[in-house]
């Protein structure tokens, strides 16, 4: 009996050490890769339908994961989204929170709870690479780009940080590690402004034969690297970025961050500026697919999340890192330049079988890719599971034993055993934001009415604007095209009701 005992206990301590024991990681807390595609819509994967471009990466991570038919972001632009995404707050529930100038102040509140200060209380070593987009700085100042530019990602949660303060579209093109821009000269000082042009300065109006891709709409203030962007800058020569460059800039800084980190678990925040405007993938992209600068910029987009896989495998961390894979809205085609994508798109669709994209309340706008892996502990296949990046905050804060803070993250839902499949089930309703909102419950789709125009005419996106009520059954019609608001008012009334409850916060 003695003996039973003993070789009992032995065992129990032998599974609790290589349970909990993994390349010299705890299993409790597994590495954590967040890759956030950048207007990437729910058709532009080859493993949700896209024949036209190869995304073999993204598709070997679909199979060794879980496909997730009904995920979604928060908003159809990328400044709330990114917001939510990191707070576990809807975005329309702060004022500011729209699509962000360059000079914008940060409007995550320094020392506010988010996704990064929950995983580094939970001893992640926390990094952000690639596009930012949520302001930086004070409220009451402007930026001084030539000294310490604070706060910024460091005082949210993050330990590292290498970004772009906006997009690459906009003002101040150079890269910002830390609190300081990267390769500034003193000699050669910032400006930033988004109200006129400085004296002199060559803007992509005055000097349009001068571009080496011409805009379409909106993209006609400074020239940097032959594009027209938008706001005004001077200065800075040394650390303006090369737009063909930057998919390599933010996939060598990341990889490093694996690198340095790979003997302790990390959380990396990898936000890719692919395949927002302007495209301009490396040459060595271009022409790899006949769609153009969008198609070869979704096969570099495809080539940086092939190169963290890769980074994975050959430091033996695969096994125990989880991989999100999503985008922060839909796709949008003509945003800005010509750069052919309207011309060359072809058969593809960029939404796949949903209506809208970027900026619309129909589904394209914020239905999106959503791919968890997790080798041995996420079984591949596929999900219909309902589940919302404003859920990220809730579910790793489970999923670390933390308590979350309701007063914060007042939107955020735990979702984990959906995001590890062990359950089909998610939450119970998605909120769409797209300037008013729309609400899906389980295959009801409603649409607050709205007397906005229906068709954005700039990029030629379907808005879901109509002064009506509009309801869709999306079990039956995903392309929203039959509005049932009139076959089923009680429906209807029950679904604004809780639409403006959870408005007023009155519900989740």
């Amino acid at each position: 009996m003695k003996n039973l005992k003993l070789l009992s206990f032995i065992f129990i301590i032998l599974f609790a050490v290589s349970g909990t024991q993994v390349y010299g990681q705890t299993t409790s807390r597994p590495n954590i890769v967040l890759i956030y595609a950048d207007d990437i819509g729910y058709g532009d994967i080859g493993a949700y339908g896209a024949s036209a471009v190869r995304t073999p990466n993204v598709d070997r991570l679909a199979k060794e994961g879980i496909r997730f038919t009904s995920g979604y972001s928060s908003s159809a632009t990328c400044t709330p989204s990114r917001y939510s995404m990191l707070t576990g707050q809807y975005a329309f529930r702060k004022r500011g929170t729209g699509v962000l100038p360059g000079d914008a102040a940060m409007i995550i509140e320094p020392g506010r709870m988010t996704l990064a200060s929950i995983l580094r209380q939970a001893g992640y070593v926390t990094g952000v690479v690639g596009k930012w987009h949520l302001g930086l700085g004070e409220t009451e100042r402007r930026i001084n780009w030539n000294g310490e530019i604070k706060p910024g990602p460091l005082e949210i949660g993050f330990d590292y940080s290498f970004i772009m303060a906006a997009t690459g579209d906009r003002v101040p093109t150079v890269y910002v590690e830390g609190h300081r821009v990267v390769g500034l000269e003193p000699g050669d000082p910032i400006q930033v402004d988004y109200k006129q042009p400085f004296p002199g300065q060559k803007t992509g109006i005055t000097h349009r034969g001068e571009l080496k891709m011409d805009w379409s709409h909106g993209h006609n203030n400074s020239i940097v690297n032959g594009i027209g962007r938008i706001g005004f800058m001077t200065g800075g020569n040394s650390a303006l970025w090369i737009d063909e460059d930057m998919a390599d800039v933010f996939t060598k800084k990341a990889l490093s961050f694996i690198e340095d980190q790979k003997d302790k678990p990390f959380f990396l925040y990898f936000a890719t500026h692919d395949i927002h405007v302007p495209r301009v993938p490396h040459p060595r992209f271009k022409g790899q697919t006949t769609m153009g600068p969008r198609g070869d910029a979704i096969v570099q987009f495809d080539w940086s999340v092939g190169e963290i896989l890769d980074t994975l495998d050959r430091l033996n961390l695969t096994r125990n890192t989880i991989v999100i894979l999503t985008s922060d809205n839909g796709p949008v085609i003509d945003d800005g330049y010509k750069d052919d994508a309207v011309e060359k798109l072809g058969n593809h669709r960029p939404s796949g079988p949903f209506r809208g994209g970027k900026y619309s309340k129909f589904e394209a706008g914020t239905r999106v890719p959503w791919i968890v892996r997790w080798p041995g502990r996420v079984k591949p296949g596929r999900s219909d599971a309902l589940i919302s990046q404003v859920d990220l905050p809730a579910s790793f804060a489970s999923f670390t034993g933390q308590a979350l803070d309701r007063q914060q993250a007042t939107d955020s839902t735990d979702v984990m055993p959906a995001l590890l499949g062990r359950t089909k089930h998610g939450r119970d309703h998605i909120v769409e934001h797209a300037g008013t909102l729309a609400l899906r419950i389980g295959k009801w789709k409603y649409i607050d009415p709205n007397n906005g125009q229906k068709m954005s005419i700039q990029t030629n996106t379907e808005l879901g604007n109509d002064p009506q009520s509009q309801l869709y059954d999306l079990s039956r019609d995903p392309g929203e095209k039959i509005n049932l608001a009139a076959r089923y008012p009680d429906r209807v009334r029950a679904m604004k009701q809780r639409l403006d409850q959870i408005k007023d916060g009155l519900a989740k």
